[in-house]
């Protein structure tokens, strides 16, 4: 007799194989207008590059990016960043556009560029 359960194990192996073809075309979006391959180096850099007002990315989203972090100035919980504890992370494009938005803007006072952007996420899917 066939038994609904043995299929949950073949459903979360599913979810897992669309997320991560999810999140290769969200860096392939900007891995398009890119200058240059991505480079998780460069991401990493970035990542710990002091923006205005000292503010860096480690300052909301802590240094270990496996663990949920919290926002500097509204101590709003944030999700913790590494793919590996957090699956839907980078899979919608338009949530990772709105936050490159917010945040780049926040931290360095201005829009990263599609290389940035590659770079970052193309580290950040490493975690």
């Amino acid at each position: 007799m066939f038994k609904a359960r043995a299929l949950i194990p073949f459903f979360l192996l599913l979810g897992t194989t669309v997320a991560v073809a999810d999140r290769r075309a969200v860096l392939e979006h900007y891995s398009a207008t890119a200058e240059n391959a991505p480079s998780a180096e460069r991401g990493r850099m970035l990542w710990n590059k002091p923006g205005i007002r000292g503010r860096d990315c480690t300052q909301c989203h802590g240094n270990d990016l496996r663990q949920a972090g919290r926002h500097r100035r509204t101590r709003k919980p944030i999700d913790p960043m590494a793919p590996s504890v957090n699956p839907k992370r980078f899979t919608d494009l338009r949530k990772v556009e709105k936050w490159f938005h917010r945040n780049c803007k926040w931290t360095w006072g201005r829009e990263c560029t599609a290389q940035e952007k590659a770079d970052i996420l193309q580290w950040l899917n490493t975690l």
